[in-house]
C-alpha cells in the first residue's frame, strides 16, 4: 500500500524538493544538525563534527576503503557514525554501516580531537539517514536493532519541501528504540519534570535564578561553579556563547531565546555538554546545595 502524505503550513502549497545528490544532503545536514536529533532524552543534542571521514579497509564485503558521510555527537556520552543514502535505506545499507562501525577506533587515532574534552571513552551509535526506508529494515529498527557489538542503530526518512516564496520545509520520520537503562543516567525529574542531561542543567539553573531575580552573573558563578561542567563551564554569557558558535559552528550552548536566562547584569546560556561523569558532579553538587532541589534518575 503506498502512503499519500500531503502536507500544508497555513495554506501554503509545499512542492517536494529531493536532494539530488547526497553530498546536497550531507551539506544541508552539516548547516542544520539539529535534524538528527534521535528522541527527547539521550539523543537530542547534536554536534556535527566533521564529514567525508576516510576509513582504511571500511568496507569488509568488498575489501575497499571506506568514508563516513558524516560524525556527529550526542552529548558527552555517544559519537555517531551517519551514512547517507539519496534514495532508500535498507538491510545493505545497514550492511555497510555496521563495517563502518566496525573499523570505528581509527576515527580517534586519527582525530583524537573529536573527544578531546571528554575523559570516558565514547558509547557509540550508528545512524542511516535516506528518503525512504524498507519495511524489513524498518521492522528491525522499531524492535531495538543493536549490531553484534551492542551498538544501537537509528534510522531516519528525511523529506524536503518547497513553497512558491523559496521557503524549505523538512520533515522527518525517525525509527528508533534504545533501551534505557539505570546506568545511562539518561532522565532525571525536577520538580516533578523529566529532563535530559543538559536540559536539568538549564532548568535548575533557570529556576535559581527565577527565585533570585536579582543575581548577577559573578554571584551565579559562586553558587554553581564553572568547573562543574569542565573546560566549557556551566553556562556563560550569550555573546561569548554565540561567538563560540560563529567561529567553530559548534553549538556548545542553548542559544534560542526561551532557553537563554536574564541575570541582573547579563544574559546567560547554559551549556549542552553534559555526559555521565559532569552531570554527577553537578547533581551532586545541587543536592548540596538546596533540600528543595532535590533530583531523580528515572
Amino acid at each position: 500500500m503506498e502512503i499519500f502524505r500531503q502536507i500544508t503550513a497555513n495554506n501554503i502549497e509545499l512542492k517536494n524538493y529531493p536532494f539530488l545528490k547526497e553530498l546536497a544532503m550531507e551539506a544541508y545536514l552539516m548547516e542544520n544538525g539539529d535534524i538528527l536529533k534521535l528522541d527527547t532524552e539521550n539523543f537530542a543534542d547534536v554536534t556535527v563534527l566533521d564529514a567525508e571521514i576516510a576509513l582504511k579497509s571500511g568496507r569488509k564485503t568488498s575489501d575497499r576503503d571506506g568514508r563516513i558521510d558524516i560524525l556527529a555527537k550526542y552529548g558527552l556520552d555517544y559519537l555517531a557514525l551517519i551514512e547517507l543514502k539519496i534514495n532508500e535505506i535498507n538491510d545493505q545499507s545497514l550492511s555497510q554501516l555496521e563495517d563502518y562501525l566496525n573499523e570505528r577506533h581509527q576515527i580517534l587515532k586519527k582525530h583524537p580531537e573529536f573527544w578531546a574534552e571528554v575523559e570516558s571513552d565514547p558509547n557509540w551509535i550508528g545512524v542511516l539517514v535516506g528518503s525512504s526506508i524498507s519495511p524489513e529494515l524498518q521492522r528491525r529498527l522499531q524492535d531495538g536493532y543493536t549490531t553484534a557489538n551492542g551498538i544501537p542503530i537509528a534510522g531516519m526518512i528525511l523529506r524536503r519541501f518547497r513553497s512558491i516564496k523559496n521557503e524549505i520545509f523538512v520533515i522527518t520520520d525517525t525509527f528508533f528504540k534504545y533501551n534505557y537503562t539505570s546506568r545511562d543516567f539518561s532522565k532525571f525529574e525536577f520538580k516533578g519534570q523529566i529532563y535530559n542531561k543538559a536540559r536539568l542543567v538549564n532548568r535548575v539553573v533557570r529556576t535559581f535564578v527565577e527565585e533570585n531575580p536579582t543575581i548577577s552573573y559573578a554571584k551565579l558563578e559562586k553558587v554553581f561553579p564553572q568547573i562543574l561542567q569542565g573546560s566549557i563551564g556551566v553556562f556563560d554569557t550569550k555573546e561569548n556563547a554565540q561567538e563560540i558558535y560563529d567561529r567553530t559552528g559548534h553549538k556548545r550552548h542553548y542559544l534560542k531565546s526561551d532557553e537563554l536566562i536574564k541575570l541582573s547584569d547579563s544574559i546567560i546560556a547554559t551549556s549542552n555538554q553534559w555526559g555521565l561523569g559532569n552531570i554527577t558532579h553537578f547533581i551532586n553538587h545541587v543536592d548540596n546545595l538546596n533540600n528543595d532541589y532535590r533530583i531523580e534518575n528515572k
